[in-house]
């Protein structure tokens, strides 16, 4: 099984852009929880700053009620952001390890190749 080392190369460029391609992908979702986490708290603020009993009032399809919406749709992106930038990070290390693992496990059979040239 002759492999031409370009094909190799190509091979081990693929795998390793792929793998900083996921990793940046994580990296930045889980930027994004901090921006997202402040914006949760500040709606929080400023609907629990109101009234109980203006809350309670409020008309169906209000802006108080879609304000209500949005906070508790917020911790489920939260936990999207959390979890899917996790599994990113994760996949891009697992392919990167991928990589090397192909690396070492080519390495014997180019230096037994490079030995039987030299013989």
């Amino acid at each position: 099984m002759k492999m031409n080392p370009m094909v190799m190369m190509g091979m081990m460029a693929v795998l390793t852009i792929a793998s900083l391609v996921f990793a940046y992908q994580g990296v930045r979702m889980h930027a994004e929880v901090d921006s997202e986490e402040a914006r949760l708290h500040s709606l929080q603020a400023d609907y629990f700053s109101i009234a109980k009993a203006d809350r309670d009032a409020a008309p169906a399809g209000s802006d108080l009620n879609a304000r209500l919406v949005e906070i508790s749709q917020l911790p489920s992106e939260l936990l999207r952001l959390k979890l899917v930038g996790v599994g990113k990070i994760l996949t891009g290390i697992y392919v990167l390890l991928f990589g090397i693992l192909v690396a070492l496990i080519m390495m014997p059979v180019r230096l037994g190749r490079l030995l039987n040239k030299q013989r």
